[in-house]
């Protein structure tokens, strides 16, 4: 039976999750937080916070109520949890109508039905008739370990004999066929038979274990090579992972998931200590199955084979996850060399092979675009005009409009990336081009975020960020030269002051129409413009005392170094203040996108390094 939901409110209120979870963590406090290291994942600084109505670890993402600690830290299920709690808060459980009780008793007689099945499969894979099977799991590479790890078994060939062991435990046929493990013919007078024979047996469980469906595989003679049970009380396609209950430890160190589309992929991965893959149940990904990677992971990397059929299939999910996207979450695609899989690619090159596969997995605009563009850029603007106008179409159903405009504008940067539609501007955007420098790398910075443009645009200490930002503007009318090399950088820069960022705008404006002007005439340029008393403040002691690398009589090599330097602070400077708004917005709304943003946010700080000093 549904739970009322002002019976779980009222359980939260009794028991705050600063009370339950202190009883399992180390929990310090601090200012007004109460933290401590995440019972979730390895980790040695604490980043799991606690509030009294929920949890959150900005190390691996893990999010939720009492209740859900309750379930992730003792593996129970959803009413097995709120019914211990209820008990610690000396609250009574709602009473369940006859028709819950026998809905409940029938739903638990299911499982203990399909666990039976499981049981009796594992036993046949050790026999002599299951001996095809064992060997060709072991032919997989598979170790006994593993087989026994992920519960595989065999089903014997014959119509009754899985029928016959669950008779003879006094299991009625009518439970075997609505778990799915009979076949009921149409023909009346029939006799039900097994569903599954002659097969490579591969349990399907829910999130904490219980097995609850089957996916087989044929190993000899006529039939369907693969087949799953069939939707039941328990089980439902669309809405489980195949391995999930062995990957979410991984899942949660990791920080995110990977999709395979088989499931020795998944066991064969795990195997080689790459544990926090799953994969669909025979279908191609749903609405429901994304949103359930998502609360597992932000952005999950899917695996599809190379060959064109792959490459459809990623086409499909990306189409699919469109209509679901929301800021913070997205979806990474690796396509596999021709004629491997997962699992021949960590068999053959090992598992280093996998990780750079990973490493290098397209994001989901870049997808869109090769799918679109066929990788190819249109020549001429008619052309442009129409690959825009496909890509248009092909994210028009976002519902987010944060969202869809960053699309456009990535798809724009990609149409014109030298000509008008060059989105060369503020706004933090990903560009081909990039740092290219440390671990920063291409594309590392991309600048402050739209929502930390409008949450923190008074944050910064300002004095010490407008100096960085006269320190850049100067280096750059005194050096022109650098113009042609930084000017993406310049772009980017979120300047929070209106005078400084109009000079800013009208030095890269200049630079756009293509003057070959020297430091002169691009002061004198600039002076017509109305910026005289600006560029007297700007070019005086007053910056080039904290860098002499602005000042015009310095060699290219040394502005080149010290604008690094401060662009390299400012950086860092943005991602503090974006991360302190991120950390209030928490505070204030402890939604899981502000959870995302703080994650998100911490990940680019962890993978930075601390610039050199700019200032002299």
């Amino acid at each position: 039976m549904a739970i009322p939901p002002e019976f779980l409110e009222e359980l939260k209120a009794r028991l705050p999750a600063t009370d339950v979870v202190g009883r399992r963590v180390k929990l310090i406090r601090s200012g007004r937080d109460t933290k401590g290291c995440c019972p979730f994942h390895k980790e040695k600084t604490p980043s799991f916070h606690v509030y009294d109505d929920h949890y959150h670890c900005f190390g691996c993402g893990a999010h939720g109520s009492v209740i859900d600690f309750v379930m992730e830290s003792e593996g129970l299920e959803f009413r097995e949890a709120v019914q211990r709690l209820a008990g610690e808060a000396g609250l009574p459980m709602p009473e369940e109508t006859p028709e819950d009780r026998e809905r409940r008793a029938r739903n638990r007689t299911l499982a203990e039905v399909v666990e039976m099945a499981a049981a009796f499969f594992e036993k046949c894979l050790r026999m002599p008739e299951g001996r095809p099977a064992l060997d060709y799991l072991r032919g997989r590479g598979l170790t006994d370990e593993t087989i026994r790890r992920f519960r595989l078994g065999f089903s014997p060939d014959g119509r009754g004999k899985l029928k016959s062991m669950l008779a003879a435990e006094g299991i009625e046929e009518g439970l075997m066929v609505a778990a799915g493990l009979l076949v009921q013919p149409e023909d009346a007078g029939r006799e039900p038979y097994d569903r599954f024979r002659g097969r490579v047996m591969f349990p399907i469980t829910d999130r904490q274990g219980q097995v609850i469906a089957f996916g087989a595989r044929l190993l000899a003679g006529d039939g369907p090579k693969y087949l799953n049970s069939p939707e039941t009380p328990l089980f439902h396609k669309g809405r489980n992972l195949y391995g999930l209950a062995q990957a979410k430890d991984a899942i949660r160190s990791a920080g995110t998931v990977i999709v395979c589309e088989g499931y020795t992929d998944v066991i064969a991965l795990a195997q080689a200590g790459i544990g926090q893959a799953v994969a669909p149940l025979g279908t191609a990904l749903t609405e429901e199955q994304i949103a359930l990677l998502w609360r597992l992971a932000p952005e999950p990397v899917l695996c599809f084979d190379g060959d064109a059929a792959g490459q459809r299939a990623a086409a499909r999910a990306a189409e699919r996850a469109l209509p679901l996207l929301k800021a913070g979450f997205g979806l990474r695609f690796a396509l596999l060399p021709p004629g491997e899989d997962p699992d021949s690619l960590v068999q053959g090159q090992g598992r280093q092979a996998f990780d750079a596969l990973l490493a290098g997995a397209t994001a989901l605009s870049e997808l869109i675009w090769r799918v679109e563009s066929g990788g190819r850029l249109p020549p001429t603007p008619e052309g442009r005009a129409d690959l825009n106008k496909r890509l248009d179409q092909r994210i028009r159903d976002i519902p987010d409009p944060t969202v869809r405009r960053y699309f456009q504008d990535f798809f724009k940067s990609r149409l014109w990336p030298d000509g008008p539609g060059r989105q060369g501007g503020r706004g933090g955007q990903r560009q081909e081009r990039g740092f290219g420098r440390g671990k920063w790398g291409a594309n590392a910075w991309t600048g402050p975020s739209e929502r930390l443009r409008a949450d923190t645009a008074d944050t910064r200490p300002v004095e010490s960020a407008r100096l960085r930002w006269a320190i850049l503007l100067a280096t750059a009318i005194n050096h022109p030269e650098l113009l042609a090399e930084v000017e993406e950088e310049l772009g980017q820069v979120a300047i929070n002051d209106q005078n400084l960022d109009n000079l800013r705008q009208a030095i890269l404006i200049t630079h756009a129409g293509g003057l070959p002007l020297d430091t002169e005439g691009l002061v004198n340029h600039l002076s017509e413009q109305g910026y005289s008393q600006a560029l007297s403040q700007l070019l005086s002691a007053r910056t080039y005392d904290h860098a002499r690398f602005a000042r015009p009589n310095a060699g290219h090599a040394e502005a080149r170094q010290g604008w690094e330097a401060t662009i390299s602070h400012l950086r860092g400077e943005d991602l503090e203040s974006e991360l302190q708004a991120a950390q209030d917005a928490v505070r204030r709304d402890p939604s899981e996108a502000n959870m995302n943003w703080v994650v998100r946010v911490r990940r680019m700080m962890d993978e930075g390094e601390q610039p050199e000093a700019a200032f002299d």
